[in-house]
């Protein structure tokens, strides 16, 4: 597995267009394989939280898009807000913040 490297400082101005663009504010990396819905295997696994009103699914793949474009390798997005009970408070346990 080829897993591209990019620069913290260039990843983070990435993660902040991207919040700038939607209502959204990354708060950790996810263990591979936590955005169930993202296959690949060199794939990126954000947690976020919503921030405010507006964004609708639609939007939510969107950012995906937009900040997989911007990385060069898939991003699948968890939110802190869809995650219930005792998996999503593993979840939430295994999140690297940011």
């Amino acid at each position: 597995m080829n897993i591209q490297q990019i620069d913290r400082q260039k990843f983070l101005d990435h993660l902040h267009a991207v919040e700038a663009r939607f209502p959204l504010r990354f708060v950790g990396t996810l263990p591979r394989g936590t955005a169930a819905h993202i296959m690949e295997d060199d794939a990126l696994d954000l947690l976020a939280e919503r921030e405010g009103e507006g964004l609708s699914l639609l939007g939510l793949v969107r950012a995906e898009h937009e900040l997989s474009d911007r990385l060069g390798r898939p991003v699948g997005i968890v939110l802190v807000g869809g995650l219930r009970g005792d998996y999503g408070e593993r979840v939430k346990a295994s999140a690297r913040p940011l």
